[in-house]
């Protein structure tokens, strides 16, 4: 069988994947980060109910918060539901979290979820430092993908003859 990237050894599924983040930014490079859940969300997380069209971080207090993430209240729970859009706070180093203020303050970064995941049974998030595209450059983004697309069509007529 062909490697696809996701071994299970490594224990990896794709719960939820941002697309429009690379349309809209350029991502500089990326941080694996915990999120703090209560028992409700988690189980809506691994069922994949959430929503996060708008969703940023934000460095408060020397803590990374996670903000505009909408995690649907889990069906089967009593009335001890969770607040479906509280904040929740994203788990990395102190070292991490120096180097990511350095850079929002600095150079005007925006920190946007790029993915969310489950990697050893705990729901991962995968967090892009990210500059926001101008105009022209997703004209560009959008020529070139019709471009490759128009490339792919062209060999795959070639192929059927």
């Amino acid at each position: 069988m062909p490697y696809n990237g996701n071994s299970m050894s490594e224990g990896k599924k794709v719960i939820a994947e941002n697309r429009k983040v690379r349309f809209d930014y350029f991502i500089e490079e990326t941080y694996e980060c915990g999120i703090a859940l209560e028992g409700t969300e988690v189980k809506s997380f691994k069922n994949g109910n959430i929503s996060f069209p708008d969703s940023f971080a934000e460095i408060v207090n020397g803590e990374v918060w996670l903000k505009n993430l909408h995690i649907s209240e889990y069906a089967f729970s009593s009335i001890f539901n969770h607040n479906p859009d509280r904040p929740k706070k994203l788990l990395l180093h102190a070292e991490e979290i120096k180097r990511l203020t350095r850079k929002v303050e600095e150079k005007g970064y925006t920190l946007v979820p790029v993915e969310f995941y489950l990697k050893n049974g705990r729901v991962k998030a995968s967090l892009g430092v990210c500059k926001g595209k101008k105009q022209y450059d997703k004209r560009a983004t959008i020529k070139d993908r019709d471009i490759k697309r128009e490339i792919q069509r062209e060999f795959s007529n070639k192929i059927r003859g």
